[in-house]
Parts: C-alpha cells; sequence; structure tokens
C-alpha cells in the first residue's frame, strides 16, 4: 500500500506527458544529476557568496538600505558647496516626515578664502573643493540615487568666476551643481530643522550662519502650525556677512575684547538695515519664544559647553542652552587664545580662527532678538533639501505592499 501510494505520488508529480524512468536506470541518473545541479548548486554558490561579503569589511559611515517588505522608497541625496564647506547626506525615508541617513560626508575646504578681498575664488581654494567634490561624486555613483538636490551658496553666489568654477566641477566631477538665492537658502534651512520645533511654540528667529552669509528667519506660530514650518516665514533676510569673510575683515587669530566689540557692533548695523526685524515683537515676550542656531559655531559653542572629548552630534543636536551657558561660553572663548582654541576637540585647528567671528555674528543676533533660550540644531540646509525632496515625491504617503507569504 505504501509503495503504491509512493507511486502515485511520483506519478503525480510527474509532467503531464513524462514518464519517470525505473530507478537505477542510466537515464534516471542523468536526470537527478541535472535536477541536483540546477538546485543545489546556485544555492551553494549563493550562501559561499553571501559568506564572502560577510568577511569583507564595511566602509565607515555607511549603512545598508533599510528592507520593508520589498517595499523601496529609494535613495535620496543632498549636497551643500558652501564658503567653508563640502558636505553630502544619502538617506531614505523612514517614518513619515523621517529619513535615515545611510552616508555622510564633510569637508572644510574653504572655497570662500580671499574671496572679500579680490571678489574672485581663489586657484587653491577651488582645488581644494574639486578634491572634496570627487568624493562626493564616487559615494554618489555608487548608489541607485531616486533623486538628488546639488546645490552651491554664497561663495559661487558671489564670485566673479563662480560660475566658471562650476563648468569645471561638471567637467571634472560629472557633478552640475546649481546656485541658489539666499531666500531658498533660508527656506532650506527652515525646512531642515522643522522637527526641531515644539508644539507650543509662538515664534523663533531661524538663524544660519555660514562662511560668507548668514540667513534669519522669522517664524510666527502664534495662530497655529498648519503645513510645512517654511510656510509660516514672516519676513527673512541674508546678511553680506559669515565667519570667513568677518575673520579675514578683523583678524580671526589674534581677537582682543576691542576687536570682537567692534565685530559685533558691524553685524549688528547690518541687521539695523532689515526692516521687518520687529515682525515678531508681538511674541518676543513670551516663553514660548527662542532663537534657533543652525551652523558650526553654535554646535562649536555647545560642545564647549558641554565638555566633550570629542564632538558628538547626538549630545549636541537639540540642545538647550539658557542666556547665562551662551555669555559662559563666548566669554571662556574670548579668554583663550588661538593655540588654546586649536587644542580644544570641538573646534580644532580648521575653526580655530573662525569661532569667535561666528560668536560675534551670534552675539548680534541675540542683541537685536534677545531671547532666554537658543536651541542648538547640527543639521539645516541639506536636511531641508532631503526633506522637500522626499516631500514632493510623496514618499511618506506610499504604504508598502504586505508581503505575499505574510
Amino acid at each position: 500500500m505504501a509503495d503504491a501510494a509512493r507511486k502515485g505520488s511520483a506519478h503525480r508529480s510527474a509532467a503531464p506527458g513524462s514518464e519517470i524512468p525505473p530507478k537505477g536506470t542510466k537515464k534516471r541518473r542523468k536526470r537527478k544529476r541535472k535536477r541536483d545541479r540546477k538546485v543545489f548548486a546556485p544555492g551553494a554558490a549563493q550562501a559561499a557568496q553571501a559568506n564572502a561579503e560577510k568577511q569583507q569589511p564595511k566602509p565607515r559611515g555607511v549603512e545598508p538600505a533599510p528592507r520593508n517588505n520589498g517595499y523601496s522608497p529609494g535613495i535620496f541625496a543632498a549636497l551643500d558647496l558652501g564658503t567653508n564647506n563640502c558636505r553630502l547626506l544619502v538617506a531614505v525615508p523612514t517614518a513619515p516626515g523621517q529619513f535615515r541617513v545611510i552616508d555622510a560626508f564633510s569637508r572644510i575646504v574653504r572655497l570662500g578664502e580671499g574671496l572679500s578681498a579680490n571678489g574672485r575664488l581663489a586657484d587653491a581654494a577651488m582645488d581644494r573643493a574639486v578634491d572634496a567634490l570627487t568624493v562626493c561624486a564616487t559615494k554618489l555613483s555608487a548608489r541607485p540615487i531616486r533623486r538628488a538636490r546639488l546645490i552651491a551658496t554664497e561663495a559661487c553666489r558671489a564670485a566673479e568666476n563662480g560660475e566658471l568654477f562650476l563648468a569645471r566641477v561638471k567637467a571634472e566631477t560629472g557633478l552640475e551643481l546649481e546656485i541658489i538665492d539666499r531666500m531658498t537658502e533660508a527656506r532650506l534651512a527652515v525646512s531642515g530643522c522643522e522637527s526641531l520645533i515644539e508644539r507650543n511654540t509662538e515664534g523663533v528667529v531661524l538663524f544660519d550662519i555660514g562662511g560668507g552669509s548668514s540667513e534669519i528667519a522669522l517664524i510666527d506660530l502664534s495662530r497655529g502650525r498648519q503645513g510645512r514650518l517654511s510656510s509660516h516665514i514672516v519676513a527673512w533676510t541674508s546678511l553680506p556677512v559669515g565667519v570667513v569673510s568677518l575673520a579675514e575683515r578683523f583678524g580671526g587669530k589674534v581677537v582682543t575684547r576691542e576687536s570682537f566689540a567692534a565685530m559685533v557692533q558691524a553685524v549688528t548695523d547690518m541687521i539695523a538695515d532689515f526692516a521687518e526685524r520687529d515682525r515678531l515683537k508681538h511674541v518676543a515676550q513670551s516663553r514660548n519664544f527662542h532663537l534657533l542656531g543652525t551652523s558650526g559655531t553654535v554646535t562649536t559653542l555647545a560642545g564647549v559647553h558641554l565638555d566633550l572629548p570629542r564632538y558628538e552630534r547626538r549630545r549636541v543636536d537639540g540642545l538647550w542652552m539658557d542666556n547665562h551657558n551662551v555669555d559662559k561660553m563666548i566669554e571662556r572663548l574670548l579668554g583663550w587664545d588661538f593655540e588654546q582654541r586649536v587644542k580644544n576637540p570641538c573646534i580644532g585647528a580648521d575653526r580655530a580662527d573662525l569661532v569667535l567671528a561666528g560668536c560675534a555674528i551670534l552675539e548680534a543676533i541675540r542683541r537685536v532678538w534677545p531671547s532666554e533660550r537658543l536651541r542648538v540644531a547640527d543639521r539645516g540646509l541639506r536636511e531641508g533639501v532631503l526633506s522637500e525632496l522626499m516631500g514632493d515625491e510623496g514618499v511618506w504617503r506610499r504604504r508598502p505592499q504586505r508581503d505575499a507569504r505574510q
């Protein structure tokens, strides 16, 4: 009976019109070898390949894109070439309004070095930027990028040879960068910090201290929050000054209290020309009004405040500092000479001659818009680019299909 059942089962599994040769025959052995090669050999090869891949060291800072029941919302990238830094973020969408960074790159290139004096990008500065952009191009080409936005800001806006430089970048790296205007730069910085604005907030002065310019946006949330945070911008300005240009004008290595005061006054005078600076006057005295800074200046200040042995983004991003702490940190930095600033792990040689110029811009902003609290953002323009790209693609509105096997 069992033999008959097995025979019946064998016949049922055979393709219609086919015959299964008797056991032990040459034809049956040949057919079995063919089936073994088809079924088992690829599996063994795949296992061996997977095992080999596990043994390969993974590049630092790179994470695989997440799998979600076979649903892939795609990979997005944002590149920001500024006056001082070249930065890249590569990310995948996760929960609504959020994303996870799977690759990143940042290098201080000082593209705007000497720009305020000569009106042109220097050859050495352009070479440094092209070297950094070559690294970015390699990273971008290694992944199937769904959408990317590659932007250049103040240095390329202001330089008379800015467009020629971008043509060189395209020829040598394949990257095509766009020069964005100051209003777009301010809007993107606001978009990048959206998740740091709490529900009960009534007003925010958000500022981004750059290398060649500083963007300031006044955000009014007193009537409630609807849509994107950038839709609540009631006024904005872009000051034609940043840490590089201010340090070149007043000196960055040796900063006395007198030269620091002169820097603060120079920036305060620029803000005085901002006709709409009082648009948040009706909420300025509220406990739910605060400053929000996104730049190397405020993140450096936060790192010094926390006495970090090395910079840690997770401890800095979103940190609250009150007036007393900000005053204390600025005073502490003013008391250090250049070498002491270099030795601090959160400043280092790259920022030692720029950090006090950044503090002067911050101090001018604090004088014009006094607030009891300052929130620190280690995020900004690139995160804003990613948020807008993902929002425009509608990736957060989609729902992954259930796996057919579930």
